[in-house]
């Protein structure tokens, strides 16, 4: 049997539910932590496996498996992976490996449940990656819900940690609504145009619905019902209060997996625009204005903050604006630029948050006026936030700077106004990023703990080292990335000129 006829997408994504069963029969703490990075390493070379076995140069869904899940229902266990979603894989499973090594020592409170709730989230996301039925992908979504509440709640930094765990779970169940009516009406809507019984005639199958050209009228809806679902998750502004709140009251490595995966972008990108083309054309102009906003508003926003987590929060909330904007320019570049750039946040916005964690966990603190000076005590510390910060600003020679690129032309190309806004945010990041970072890590070195503060351990820098490792080979060679989804970018596309 051939490495490709395996069952290698399943096999990724039960091997974590397993993986968090096989903790709770040891009783040693360091056992269980070494389960979990056995786990997730596993996990990496399966998910290496896929992108190996997986060929760029066809379009459509590869490496499918199908199988009964609620027959009555016509609901599929259904997943498979293109080249939207191929590089998530690894890239996701990278990040969970560097939150699992970052908090190796620092979690002692309940470290067996901490690890086995990591590797249920990690499984569900994969999940979603991968999932091509909207029941599936709900499925999936939803089961996200269950271990962030429980990592924020008891493993938060900030006395407000539940309302923190409380306001995200309310907030993404309230977006999970109108994502399962609009899935819901999508089902009904192809029984009905196909003249079929219900409830057999139910299509919940990703690629037939896809195939199947939707009337205006329920275009306009379906766009709606989804991208609020998905607006939410996001998050778009003005659905993004949620994001400051985490930051600052939940643990930092659980902002550096929400921060680090745009769940939510991905859904605007794989349901929205596909399913509903012809309304996502009429109804351009709100895309391009909602990422407009949220670009000014979180460059504005994140200019007064004194905290680095809440400033990190609001930067990633301005990048995903410029996201949102590629993706509605509706062209080739603004399309690779934007997915590019969900790819990067992977390893810049989750590398700054694991840096930032760490700087907590040694100085109790991540105030500018209580860290002046860490550069001189942490300067490993201090030189890889710098470049993953100016990565994420598109510094050349990063992959930052081939993603913003092909995200500013493809905007220029459809709306030179938005193209003008997305470069102005990006001179604001780049403004309030380094004025902060003077002021945290280059101000007087006054605090006796950032005085005494440890520089970064092997094991941290073996992490924040492939991470700065994969931005620069990515920035040299952005074809790496460019060749595996160019198919499938050409694709989508055309689907939206498609009469």
């Amino acid at each position: 049997m051939s490495v490709t006829s395996l069952p290698l997408i399943s096999l990724m994504i039960m091997s974590l539910p397993v993986g968090a069963a096989l903790i709770w029969l040891v009783r040693d703490d360091k056992q269980a932590r070494i389960i979990a990075l056995v786990t997730a390493i596993i996990d990496l070379i399966l998910a290496l496996l896929i992108l190996m076995g997986f060929d760029p140069s066809q379009d459509g869904f590869q490496l499918v498996e199908k199988a009964n899940w609620i027959p009555t229902l016509n609901i599929h266990y259904y997943v498979g992976v293109d080249g939207m979603s191929v590089l998530f894989l690894p890239l996701t499973v990278l990040l969970f490996i560097g939150v699992i090594l970052g908090t190796w020592r620092s979690v002692r409170t309940l470290p067996r449940l901490y690890y086995s709730l990591l590797l249920l989230l990690e499984s569900a996301t994969l999940g979603i990656f991968c999932a091509l039925d909207t029941m599936l992908f709900f499925m999936f979504w939803e089961l996200t819900l269950v271990p962030i509440y429980f990592l924020i709640s008891l493993w938060g930094l900030g006395p407000n940690r539940r309302y923190a765990a409380v306001k995200y779970t309310l907030m993404m169940l309230t977006g999970g609504v109108p994502l399962l009516f609009g899935f819901l009406l999508l089902a009904f809507n192809h029984a009905g145009l196909t003249a079929a019984e219900l409830p057999s005639g139910l299509v919940f199958d990703y690629p037939t619905l896809l195939a199947q050209a939707l009337p205006v009228e329920m275009q306009t809806l379906i766009f709606f019902l989804l991208l609020l679902g998905f607006a939410v998750k996001a998050p778009v502004f003005p659905f993004h209060t949620w994001l400051p709140t985490i930051a600052m009251e939940g643990p930092v490595a659980i902002a550096a997996l929400i921060t680090g995966l745009k769940l939510g972008v991905y859904g605007l990108m794989r349901f929205v625009v596909p399913l509903a083309p012809d309304a996502a054309l009429e109804f351009q102009w709100l895309l391009m204005g909602l990422g407009a906003v949220g670009i000014l508003y979180g460059a504005l926003l994140a200019i007064s903050q004194t905290n680095l987590r809440r400033m990190l929060a609001y930067l990633s909330i301005s990048h995903v604006g410029l996201v949102v904007m590629g993706i509605a320019s509706f062209n080739l570049q603004g399309f690779q630029g934007a997915l590019f750039q969900l790819l990067n946040f992977t390893v810049i916005a989750g590398g700054l948050f694991l840096l930032t964690g760490w700087l907590h966990h040694r100085t109790g603190s991540t105030e500018v006026i209580s860290l002046g000076g860490a550069a001189r005590s942490m300067p490993l510390l201090a030189a890889f936030f710098l470049f993953l910060g100016l990565a994420g600003m598109g510094l050349p020679g990063t992959s930052g700077f081939p993603a913003e690129l092909l995200l500013i032309i493809g905007v220029l190309k459809t709306y030179t106004g938005a193209g003008l806004v997305a470069l102005f945010g990006i001179v604001l990041d780049a403004g309030y990023f380094l004025n902060l970072y003077r002021k945290t890590f280059w101000g007087p070195l006054k605090q006796n703990v950032v005085k005494e503060a440890l520089d970064l351990k092997r094991r941290e820098l073996m992490i924040i080292g492939v991470f700065a490792l994969l931005v620069l080979v990515l920035g040299f060679y952005p074809n790496a990335i460019l060749n595996t989804i160019e198919t499938t970018s050409i694709s989508w596309v055309e689907k939206l000129n498609t009469p």
